[in-house]
């Protein structure tokens, strides 16, 4: 008799091969479970019902950078860590609202944003501020009636004085 006529084999489970067979096609229904919960758990934010209103309204903020540019607004604000102080270059502004509006931004961390309310004295606006945490700040400088604004960022505590320069486009 023949040794190979009388051994017995192994069942499908105890071999290898259909596991290593079975293996990636496991693999890619477990991903496709944690991709469907990633779906579900998180928030699309990007997502825009009426993305026609969302460009007027872009359209309407670069309007609003543009018209800062023609008004000659140049702004220096320096911060400290108490203190938001702002003065506008002096020869090139046409003019010098009495109110302005600042809204301190951090990048990744909503709640810490400040809004800060300054108003005009002899030339310069002074307010206290919160203290901000070390990083990259975005400073929005609008004047009171939200016709013009002005956008730029601080490095806090790297930089004591930033210059803040109005929006030019550019030509393509």
């Amino acid at each position: 008799m023949d040794a190979r006529n009388t051994s017995r084999s192994l069942p499908w489970y105890r071999q290898k091969w259909p596991w290593l067979l079975m293996l990636p096609p496991a693999a890619a229904v477990v991903g496709g479970f944690i991709t469907l919960w990633l779906a579900i758990k998180t928030w699309d934010g990007l997502v825009v019902d009426d993305y026609y209103k969302e460009g007027l309204a872009i359209r309407k903020t670069m309007d609003r950078s543009l018209k800062a540019g023609e008004l000659g607004l140049v702004a220096y604000v320096s911060l400290d860590a108490e203190r938001l102080r702002l003065h506008f270059d002096e020869t090139s502004a046409k003019t010098k609202p009495p109110f302005l509006i600042v809204t301190l931004s951090h990048p990744t961390r909503a709640g810490m944003d400040q809004v800060v309310h300054l108003v005009r004295d002899e030339g310069r606006y002074v307010a206290p501020i919160a203290p901000l945490m070390p990083g990259r700040w975005l400073v929005q400088i609008e004047d009171e009636s939200r016709e013009w604004r002005l956008n730029g960022a601080v490095h806090v505590p790297t930089e004591s004085e930033v210059k803040i320069v109005p929006f030019v486009p550019t030509e393509d």
